[in-house]
């Protein structure tokens, strides 16, 4: 580390990138579907920022009624997953930072 000004100053590999904005891993969905689901997970994630589950149910919930029932919903930091799911029916994105948000609808 060094100091500049007094403060220590952490090496440039060390600092963690948090990014504020939705940043999609994998999505199959069409882009349209994509855009609204974005903006409900957003919409979700912001209303519920203390309680993740109440996001997941406010997402699953939403997509059941606009798209049709057996969607699921994963929103937490820190998980892995291995699914089957419909084709064109997935969205994996991170929100403001490191908080994970994974849905997907089974036939």
């Amino acid at each position: 580390m060094t100091e500049v000004e007094g403060k220590k100053e952490e090496p440039e590999a060390a600092k963690k990138i948090v990014h504020t904005y939705p940043l999609i891993r994998h999505s199959d969905m069409v882009e349209e579907m994509k855009g609204e689901v974005m903006e409900l997970v957003v919409t979700a994630c912001e209303k519920h920022a203390a309680n993740n589950e109440m996001a997941a149910r406010m997402i699953k919930e939403t997509m059941d009624k606009k798209f049709g029932p057996s969607w699921h919903t994963v929103v937490g930091e820190g998980f892995g997953f291995e699914i089957s799911y419909e084709c064109k029916n997935l969205l994996y994105m991170f929100f403001g930072g490191n908080l994970a948000i994974c849905i997907w609808k089974c036939s």
